[in-house]
Formats: structure tokens, C-alpha cells, sequence
């Protein structure tokens, strides 16, 4: 018998979404999957009844476009449901700059980063980097539209190609040094107070995230990595997180992302740790009694 009601928002019923389905049955938690392409969500009840039924206080945003999981979530907030990850903390975490301006103030080491808004800026900020350099759109994810250039002919080839994308944050150029690493980075997981797993991202190309090919193996996780994601993670806000983590060979762990709506199906393969659970008994847990 089921003691609980949640709501699990999204927008494709990955294998992440169905396996935290099946670990809520397994915790007697009764979940309801609301699918956001079917599904108008009201703004606040200023006189609009029933658009919206939903017989639940709590959230677990887990839309796959950040865009859509920050409004959803904006709009879940306006009729009193408390959504994880809470909708500035998504916020905060779908823009790169704002999540590497709230770290590095407080001591968190980062990439060393610049924003440039023009193509001259850029060649300027460049070389005050030193080549090679990694241009990211400030939003972003699996590492879509990240380029590496290793001199001023190559970033001039990918600001070209930029400025033929009608985006405007692609007009906002967020230039990072190319880190000191091994051929790995850390997808360091954190649910609540405690930091439950974590995987090496390894791959023979610069980038590793496993959306593009990098191979994901069981990672160690010592007590300081734990302390540097939970920290970050508290300084966004948010609760349900994955922490991207270089190991820099001069300056030991820098913190290079964080996730509001983490993936994690390859963890799971890779360390047979069943993430889902922790994050639905967390769900479970928050859910007012």
C-alpha cells in the first residue's frame, strides 16, 4: 500500500524516468507521472480552476531540455507544489557563467573563464588565455556546440560558424582554458546531505561526457571531492545534483559543472549502484507528515 503521493515531471520516459518509477514501488511511495507535452500547467489559481489536478505537494523535475524543466517547474512553484531541484537552483545551474561567478566567489576552484560578446573580444581574451581554449555556449549539455581552437585561424572558423546560429546566447562567448587533466573527468552524484557515487568519464578525446563516447568506470571518491561537490551543490541550491569535476595536474580537483536534471543510466550500469533509490527515498522523505 502506497503512504505518499509525488509527481514525477517529463518530458520522455527514459530509462532514468522508468527506473525511478520503479524504485518509488519498491519504497511504497505513490508517484505520478505527469507528461509535460499532454499536460497544461496553470500559473497560481488567480481564478483558473481545474486546469491542473495534481493531488501531490512534491515534485521531481526530470525534463530532458532545461529550458522546459525550469518553466515547468516555474509554473509548478506558482501553485504550491515544491519541485526538486526548486526553479532558481535550476536556474543557476542551466547558465554556465552564473554557476562559475557563484563558485569562484567563494572559493571554489573553477576553469580559469571569460565572457566576450564580440568576435574582437574574443581574439583579444584568447590570447590572454593562451591557446589552445574551449568556447561553450553558456547553456548547454551532453557537449553540444563545444569546440576546441588552438590558434586565432581555427576561432575564427568557429565564431563564423556561430554567428549563423540565430540563438542569442550564442552571441555570448564563454572562452575557458583547456584543463591539465588525464583523460578522464568526475561525475560525482549528490542527493540531499551525502554523496552516494560517482563515475570517471574516461575517453582518448578531450571531451568525455558519455553522450559522446566517453566510457563510464566506478570512480573513487575521496573526502575531499565529497566536501567540493557537496559544497557546490549547497551553493546553488540544489539537492539532486551531478557535479562535473576536473582533476587538474597542478591545481587538484576544479569544479566545471553542475547538473539540475543529472542522467544517470550509465552510472548505474557501471557501478551497479542503484542511484533511483536514493533519489526517490529522498523524494519520499521530504514529502511533508
Amino acid at each position: 500500500m502506497s503512504i505518499a503521493k509525488a509527481l514525477l515531471v517529463y518530458e520522455v520516459m527514459r530509462w532514468e524516468e522508468k527506473a525511478l518509477l520503479d524504485a518509488a514501488k519498491e519504497i511504497d511511495l505513490d508517484v505520478e507521472p505527469i507528461h509535460l507535452y499532454s499536460s497544461v500547467i496553470q500559473i497560481g489559481y488567480n481564478g483558473v480552476k481545474d486546469v491542473f489536478k495534481a493531488n501531490a505537494e512534491i515534485a521531481l523535475q526530470r525534463a530532458v531540455s532545461h529550458s522546459i524543466a525550469l518553466n515547468a517547474t516555474i509554473a509548478l512553484e506558482s501553485l504550491g507544489i515544491r519541485v526538486i531541484n526548486n526553479s532558481m537552483s535550476t536556474a543557476l545551474a542551466m547558465n554556465k557563467l552564473w554557476t562559475l561567478s557563484i563558485l569562484s566567489r567563494n572559493g571554489i576552484k573553477t576553469p580559469r573563464t571569460l565572457v566576450a560578446f564580440s568576435d574582437e573580444a574574443c581574439f583579444k581574451f584568447a590570447q590572454a588565455i593562451g591557446y589552445p581554449i574551449v568556447l561553450k555556449p553558456i547553456d548547454g549539455s551532453w557537449g553540444r556546440l563545444i569546440a576546441m581552437a588552438r590558434d586565432e585561424e581555427e576561432l575564427r572558423a568557429i565564431l563564423e560558424h556561430r554567428s549563423y546560429i540565430p540563438n542569442p546566447t550564442m552571441k555570448v562567448h564563454m572562452i575557458q582554458e583547456l584543463v591539465n587533466k588525464p583523460n578522464r573527468d568526475i561525475r560525482v552524484f549528490v542527493v540531499g546531505d551525502e554523496v552516494p557515487v560517482g563515475i570517471y568519464r574516461v575517453s582518448n578525446h578531450w571531451i568525455t561526457n558519455t553522450a559522446r563516447g566517453g566510457k563510464a568506470e566506478p570512480a573513487k571518491i575521496d573526502d575531499e571531492l565529497r566536501e567540493l561537490v557537496l559544497k557546490s551543490a549547497k551553493l546553488l541550491g540544489i539537492e539532486i545534483a551531478g557535479v562535473d569535476v576536473f582533476e587538474d595536474r597542478d591545481r587538484g580537483y576544479i569544479v566545471n559543472e553542475i547538473n539540475a536534471v543529472p542522467e544517470f543510466k550509465n552510472t548505474v550500469a557501471a557501478t551497479g549502484y542503484k542511484l533511483q533509490l536514493d533519489i526517490m527515498k529522498y523524494v519520499k522523505n521530504q514529502i511533508k507528515r
